[in-house]
């Protein structure tokens, strides 16, 4: 059986993208609070803390943990994935209309279907 996918539904895409790149977000931010968690576990924030007073500068109002805290690196991560979403999403909706132009034009992409 031989098809051809001449259009493609934007609702469909739009969607589809959107409930993907959700997921997405949410695996990065689980993804970035465990890498985080391993870091602060581990002392890697502490350890620059001494590298950098060690060097005879003024660190008094340096403070690797209060810079990279846990509540504002998920705080980026969030805004970071939501924007993330919405690009992603816009995109996807622009190459399914571009997709839709070009198989009018040409045909659309064509697929043999077997059956074994």
């Amino acid at each position: 059986m031989s098809l051809s996918l001449t259009k493609v539904d934007i609702w469909s895409v739009a969607r589809m993208t959107f409930l993907l790149a959700v997921a997405g977000g949410i695996v990065q931010i689980v993804t970035v609070f465990g890498i985080w968690t391993v870091l602060n576990a581990i002392g890697l924030f502490d350890q620059i803390n001494q590298i950098v007073s060690s060097t005879g500068l003024d660190t008094s109002s340096f403070n690797l943990a209060d810079i990279f805290s846990l509540s504002t690196i998920l705080s980026a991560a969030t805004i970071f994935s939501v924007l993330e979403v919405v690009i992603f999403t816009v995109l996807s909706v622009i190459g399914a209309l571009l997709y839709n132009v070009v198989a009018a034009l040409v045909g659309g992409v064509h697929v043999t279907l077997g059956d074994d």
